[in-house]
């Protein structure tokens, strides 16, 4: 099975996000991620076996440790590969995910890259797919809509990968 754990952006800046990526897509075709707007704590990874593991340890961390904020203002990119918004974790929301990660990387089937790790770059991608002939345009097009949001890292959020779409498996939320 394929999973993926991400932090749902959720509020004003979620819904930014998810409309902002589909009038890209609407527009320009410019094609991201089939999941809600999100930051990724651990990029899709394949175990055909019991992840209960990962689920507990999840689960405890986010019952024993309280959200932290986070900012998301402007855009960036990678290259011309990927446009996205760009996210400011506060110190807090950044030792709240090393913590996160320390933990996950104790279970043996969940291994962690530079791009995926305690040194990632945050952020909440708009156009991922297929963007580097439309790169200028898309990226004109995005800077016209002021991008400027607070919100909370407040979440852990397992997604499967089923029917050609990732399904939401569980849902963690840290404390308020």
């Amino acid at each position: 099975m394929r999973y993926v754990v991400v932090s749902v952006i959720k509020g004003e800046a979620g819904d930014f996000n998810n409309n902002l990526r589909k009038e890209v897509y609407d527009k320009f075709k410019a094609r991201s991620s089939k999941l809600p707007a999100h930051f990724t704590i651990k990029a899709p990874f394949e175990y055909d076996g019991d992840i209960k593991e990962l689920e507990r340890s999840i689960e405890n961390y986010c019952k024993s440790h309280k959200r932290e904020p986070l900012e998301i203002k402007g855009y960036n990119h990678f290259d011309d590969r990927v446009i996205y918004m760009d996210m400011k974790m506060s110190e807090e929301g950044k030792a709240l995910h090393d913590e996160l990660i320390s933990e996950m990387s104790r279970i043996p089937y969940i291994e962690f890259t530079n791009k995926d790790g305690k040194d990632k770059i945050f952020h909440i991608t708009i156009g991922s797919k297929g963007i580097k002939t439309i790169y200028y345009d898309l990226w004109n097009y995005v800077n016209k809509y002021p991008c400027n949001f607070h919100g909370y890292f407040d979440n852990v959020c397992i997604y499967r990968w089923e029917t050609n779409t990732w399904v939401l498996h569980r849902e963690y939320l840290f404390q308020k």
